[in-house]
């Protein structure tokens, strides 16, 4: 467990950092360079919702209320070492996460989590090494929307385009008694099947099944009212 801030300051919280001049000008820039590379939004939207349901998350599981915050933390400057590069956008965003909050005044033993979370996100390298880790883990891969696509043109769209068009509505849904969290989407199939969600999302539900095993749920996909596991 996380022992309390023992800086003479106040807590840093969410709102500080949403508040920093530098961390809204990294996650721009992060995001415009993604833009230009043909990648879904990563902006402030996303990183957004993904704060936000590493919160939901971590609520339901009963975590202490500052380690919430900090998982909040975590979840909204998951992405900004894609400024720098997509490649290992992760543990050059760890690096940039703690110059910012340590400049910010948040006492090390409060970065550190946030920077293993950070560090861990993505499938290709990362693996769930904390109930703050796995959440921002489930939170960020469960975050697939039409409102991602940024190619305005649609008969240019390619599969990961489609794919997030064709999702109109997706939610996070976590359940005491059966121990289940469950990811329920809605597509239309007129712009992309469930398989090709899955060609495209397989390893990224792999690894949700990793972070909710290690918070002790299963990981559950519903898609248009039919539950896969």
């Amino acid at each position: 467990m996380i022992e309390p801030t023992t800086s003479t300051n106040r807590p840093i919280t969410l709102k500080d950092v949403k508040a920093n001049p530098k961390v809204m000008t990294l996650i721009d820039g992060a995001n415009e360079l993604l833009n230009s590379m043909g990648y879904t939004e990563h902006g402030h939207r996303h990183v957004g919702i993904v704060s936000g349901i590493t919160k939901h998350i971590m609520e339901h599981l009963g975590m202490p209320e500052r380690e919430i915050e900090l998982g909040q933390i975590a979840g909204y400057l998951h992405d900004i070492g894609n400024v720098i590069n997509r490649n290992d956008h992760p543990l050059t965003g760890a690096n940039m996460a703690f110059v910012l909050l340590n400049e910010m005044g948040m006492p090390p033993v409060e970065i550190a989590p946030i920077l293993g979370a950070i560090g861990n996100h993505e499938e290709l390298a990362g693996t769930p090494v904390s109930v703050m880790s796995a959440a921002l883990i489930v939170a960020d891969k469960s975050d697939v929307h039409r409102s991602r696509v940024q190619n305005p043109l649609m008969e240019t769209f390619d599969i990961h385009d489609r794919v997030n068009y064709a999702v109109e509505k997706s939610r996070v849904v976590m359940d005491k008694e059966t121990k289940v969290i469950k990811l329920i989407l809605e597509i239309d199939t007129s712009f992309a099947t469930v398989m090709e969600y899955f060609e495209i999302f397989l390893s990224r539900m792999v690894m949700c099944r990793k972070a909710s095993a290690l918070f002790g749920y299963r990981f559950s996909l519903e898609a248009n009212g039919t539950s896969l596991e």
